[in-house]
C-alpha cells in the first residue's frame, strides 16, 4: 500500500499533511500514539525543509511518499533544496539546560528517537530521506 503526498514548501502546507496521515492512520488501522508520532516526526522532517533548504523565494515542491509493508511504515521525503544530511547532525546533549543548550537540532533529535531507521542520499540533486518505523 502506498501513497504519495505533494506540498510546496510554505508552513501552511502543514495541517494538510497531517490530514493526509491522519487519513494513512484510519486506513492501515493505526492507533492514535503512532499517528501522532508519524505527524510529529514529519511535520519536524518538513519544517525543516522548508525553513532551510532553499536560499530563495520559489516554491518548490516536497514529495512524500508512505509505504506500509506487513509490519513496517516507510517514509520517503524528497526535496530539492540544498544538501543537508540530518544523519550526519549531532545528538544534542538532552541533559543540559534549555539555556545552556546549542540552538536547533531537537526535531532531528526527535525524529531520530520515534523512528527506528534514518536514512540520507543525495542523487540527482535532491535529498531523499528514508524514515522506517516498524508496528
Amino acid at each position: 500500500m502506498q501513497k504519495h503526498i505533494n506540498i510546496k514548501n510554505n508552513i501552511e502546507q502543514l495541517p494538510l499533511l497531517a490530514e493526509e496521515v491522519e487519513k494513512l492512520g484510519e486506513e492501515w488501522k493505526l492507533d492514535m500514539p503512532m499517528v501522532t508520532n508519524l505527524n510529529l516526526v514529519l511535520e519536524e522532517a518538513i519544517s525543516n525543509i522548508v525553513f532551510y533548504a532553499y536560499n530563495d523565494k520559489k516554491e518548490h515542491n516536497i514529495d512524500i511518499t508512505t509505504e506500509k509493508i506487513d509490519k513496517e511504515i516507510k517514509i520517503t521525503v524528497t526535496d530539492d533544496g540544498k544538501p543537508f544530511d540530518p544523519t550526519k547532525k549531532e545528538t544534542p546533549d538532552v541533559s543540559l539546560s534549555a539555556e545552556d543548550r546549542q540552538i536547533g537540532g531537537l526535531g532531528i533529535f526527535l525524529i531520530r528517537k520515534i523512528m527506528d531507521s534514518v536514512q540520507y542520499k543525495r542523487e540527482n540533486e535532491k535529498n531523499i530521506l528514508t524514515l522506517t518505523k516498524l508496528i
